[in-house]
């Protein structure tokens, strides 16, 4: 990632510090109750009902079963503060940015106005918007989680039992491997699928914002057809992605089943010298299911983060032109204004010398109408600077 795209995340970042530290330690805790529940239920499997002991153990189940409880009912709490924060945070990006976006259009000069298109704001303050706070919803607060996740369940794993923990973690590599191979074929399905939606949504913004144009000169039947060559590009752009995503969900599905397995493979031949007790085997079917979460979601999240990217960009090349800023402070101020207009010797081109006025001069006295005549489209109703 370039240093300047990392500097334009930091400037949206830095606003909202504190709100990710105190939601990636919440989220941390959260990680923590989840690797505990497994484990007391292994202690209260291996250490009394298999022994059977249960009968002499009942205070002692009794009080780990109000942990595992009091856990569940944490776990849950925390997590209800993280999603609210999290989407808190997300709203305040989204209210920053959008009023920044929309700001800068109206502060913007007409040369600014006349090379973009009024459905590519549109676009920007919406759909990249919304891009940029699903990053922070997905990825910002819960990559920290997973990444204490997968080392805490690696850690307990491999403390309770190495041997049968590297059996474990000998089909972590073909999940991680897979899930980058479909996540890249996506990502690319996923980058021309938005282009094609950017492309849809910049030609109803503008058809809508001018339909009465369009009514005008009788070209509904065209638009007509234009906006269904686009959906249904739009349509067809989305059924990649629906089996991509498929695909993923049906191999991390194949591989939890293939680890879990392994691991009654290996405890039913004592495979290594590996004879574990019920409650060891329940929780290491436990643990490796829920390896895969948080792993598969970190792949994931590469797209979420590649998409928000570019949609940073995209705004960041917007708000970092200064030049086309109008200072509303400077300027004379105009007293009462009596008189004709008058155009004397008028050239105007919109790129170059493609020239739209070619030595135009004309006179509109108090109380005339002028009439501007024109294709749909040829921006009469647009100002220009003349001499």
């Amino acid at each position: 990632m370039k240093n300047k795209t990392l500097h334009r995340i930091y400037k949206m970042l830095k606003p909202q510090k504190k709100s990710i530290i105190v939601i990636s330690i919440l989220a941390v805790l959260i990680s923590v109750c989840e690797v505990i529940r497994p484990y007391l239920l292994k202690i209260v499997i291996d250490d009394y009902l298999s022994a059977g002991l249960w009968q002499k153990g009942l205070m002692t189940i009794g009080i780990i079963g109000g942990i595992y409880i009091a856990l569940v009912l944490i776990a849950n709490i925390l997590d209800f503060i993280v999603t609210t924060a999290t989407s808190m945070m997300g709203e305040n990006v989204i209210y920053a940015i959008r009023n920044k976006l929309y700001k800068y259009a109206q502060y913007a000069n007409m040369k600014f106005h006349d090379k973009t298109p009024a459905g590519t704001l549109f676009v920007r303050i919406t759909n990249d918007v919304e891009d940029i706070t699903t990053m922070f919803k997905d990825v910002v607060t819960t990559f920290v989680k997973d990444v204490v996740m997968i080392i805490a369940l690696i850690a307990i794993m491999t403390s309770i039992d190495y041997k049968l923990a590297l059996l474990c973690f000998a089909i972590i590599p073909f999940v991680v491997l897979t899930s980058v191979i479909i996540t890249r074929i996506s990502n690319k399905v996923r980058e021309y699928s938005k282009n094609v939606k950017t492309k849809l949504n910049v030609f109803l913004a503008e058809s809508i914002y001018g339909v009465k144009v369009i009514k005008i000169f009788n070209r509904q039947f065209e638009k007509e057809k234009e906006c269904k060559k686009l959906s249904d590009e739009f349509y067809q752009s989305r059924k990649p992605t629906a089996f991509t995503e498929g695909f993923l969900v049906g191999m991390m599905t194949a591989f939890e089943n293939i680890g879990v397995a392994v691991i009654v493979w290996a405890c039913v031949y004592h495979i290594f010298g590996i004879n574990l007790e019920v409650g060891v085997i329940y929780v290491f079917i436990t643990y490796l299911k829920q390896i895969f979460e948080p792993i598969n979601r970190i792949v994931e999240n590469f797209e979420t983060i590649q998409e928000a990217v570019v949609s940073i960009n995209k705004i960041y090349d917007i708000l970092e032109h200064k030049e086309y800023l109008e200072n509303f402070e400077e300027g004379k101020e105009l007293g009462k204004v009596k008189g004709k207009i008058e155009f004397k010797h008028v050239w105007f081109a919109y790129k170059g010398e493609e020239w739209v006025l070619k030595d135009v001069s004309f006179t509109i006295e108090p109380g005339q109408s002028i009439a501007l005549v024109g294709k749909t489209g040829s921006r009469k109703n647009n100002h220009c600077e003349f001499d």
